[in-house]
């Protein structure tokens, strides 16, 4: 018989190695039950997931007259229409609205951000304790750096970004009928709103990606009012959601591993590698959209048949032992690593290069305005959101420690921290250290 996990759990979140191994002993490809989807298969491997993600003939979001798989009969229409979006498209739908936004994307140029990124970050960073200490991390600092810059790159006014904070908030309480039912009408303040600033930029122009894809839209982009808005919804919440949780969940490992931070403190050019290993063995993104099985397929040795529904399970993938070496243990120059944190196949995340950037900057602000940054509590009371699918910390209270806090201001963007003796061993949160590769 399956196991039944609680995919919403603390005890879940707080080790997914323990659950993904119990789902793994029953095979490649295994039936449950999944939160406000009902029965699916699910994949435990690396190569079953990928095969999912790749073959987007066989596994499709829609089935064959349209009907999204993961969306039910009792849900709201307002959530359905948002859900119309490129992410729940397969082709050719999904190339025609994916060519409109990388064309807006290449003229953004998201590189070119990273000074500014920076430069926000080290603001929030300088601000943390404001309101005093402790302080929440994910509201004050993982929540508002991904919002902030997305809001800037989409072209919305700063005076509204404190609106987008509470339209996120509202969104990270979907975990059941009730936090649907609870987040309508923030979703419909939201709806209208990006209604309004695409008319604006229809008529005014302006700057950001808001105007960039109505100016693809003038030049041919076939795109429908509705699948505008619902883009522009997308990229605002895609785009800081999932990015909030890397870095509160990266920022919470290196608490509860000193000398993990301190072996990437002797020199930020690590961060980057960090960052992978992060993405691996965090995985915000859990589970992907459910898809439908569009024939009778033998899938890794399990037959489904179709009409059947599966979700990959990224974290089970990015914790797989036939892939990943010493896959339970979170190792900082881990290489080569190669997580599905971004998926794989036509679906790949358009916004993986920015969420890079943005984590990499994150961490480099607030270690280094607070290298004494220390949990305000015991590790076993923190705890996590109860959102299928997604692995969000609900709070990390954090305070300023012992060592006191820098002035980077007078640093220049991109600087190293040194010591007279660097850290030659390989960082990893469990074990003997090894000596690293060369970096």
């Amino acid at each position: 018989m399956t196991p039944r996990i609680d995919f919403t759990s603390d005890d879940f979140f707080r080790d997914p190695p323990k659950g993904i191994a119990k789902l793994r002993a029953f095979g490649p490809v295994v039936a449950t039950r999944f939160p406000l989807v009902g029965d699916v298969w699910v994949t435990t491997t690396y190569e079953t997931t990928a095969q999912v993600l790749k073959d987007s003939t066989v596994f499709t979001l829609r089935k064959e007259g349209g009907e999204l798989a993961g969306v039910r009969w009792w849900m709201p229409k307002l959530l359905t229409t948002i859900a119309n979006n490129m992410l729940t498209m397969d082709e050719p739908d999904h190339t025609r609205l994916r060519s409109i936004v990388d064309e807006a994307f290449r003229r953004r140029a998201i590189v070119a951000m990273e000074p500014r990124i920076r430069a926000i970050a080290d603001d929030l960073a300088a601000n943390l304790f404001a309101g005093g200490s402790p302080a929440d991390l994910v509201q004050r600092y993982a929540r508002i750096l991904p919002l902030s810059v997305i809001c800037e790159l989409l072209g919305l006014p700063q005076a509204d970004r404190p609106k987008f904070i509470a339209w996120a908030n509202s969104m990270a309480g979907l975990t059941s009928i009730f936090g649907i039912v609870r987040m309508l009408f923030a979703l419909g303040k939201m709806r209208h709103y990006l209604e309004a600033q695409l008319d604006v930029a229809r008529k005014e122009g302006g700057e950001g990606l808001i105007a960039e894809l109505v100016q693809v839209e003038r030049e041919g982009g076939r795109i429908t009012p509705s699948e505008m808005v619902s883009m522009v919804f997308l990229l605002l919440a895609a785009g800081s959601e999932t990015t909030t949780h890397l870095i509160s969940g990266s920022v919470y490992e290196l608490l509860k591993n000193p000398r993990l931070r301190d072996w990437l403190e002797e020199d930020w050019s690590r961060v980057g590698l960090a960052v992978e290993e992060f993405l691996r063995f965090v995985s915000p993104v859990q589970f992907s959209k459910p898809r439908y099985v569009r024939r009778d397929v033998e899938l890794d040795g399990v037959h489904l048949k179709k009409g059947d529904r599966v979700m990959v399970m990224l974290t089970a993938a990015n914790m797989d032992g036939d892939v990943h070496e010493h896959p339970d243990v979170l190792d900082l120059a881990r290489k080569p690593n190669r997580h599905l944190s971004f998926g794989t196949g036509i679906h790949f995340c358009l916004g993986h290069q920015l969420a890079r950037i943005e984590a990499v900057c994150a961490l480099q602000a607030l270690f280094s305005r607070w290298p004494g940054l220390a949990l305000a509590v015991d590790p076993r009371d923190i705890h996590w959101r109860k959102r299928p699918g997604i692995r969000a910390i609900a709070k990390l209270p954090v305070a300023t420690g012992a060592r006191q806090p820098v002035d980077v201001s007078r640093n220049l963007p991109g600087a190293t921290r040194s010591r007279s003796q660097p850290n030659t061993e390989r960082p990893s949160s469990a074990g003997e250290a090894t000596r690293s590769p060369a970096m």
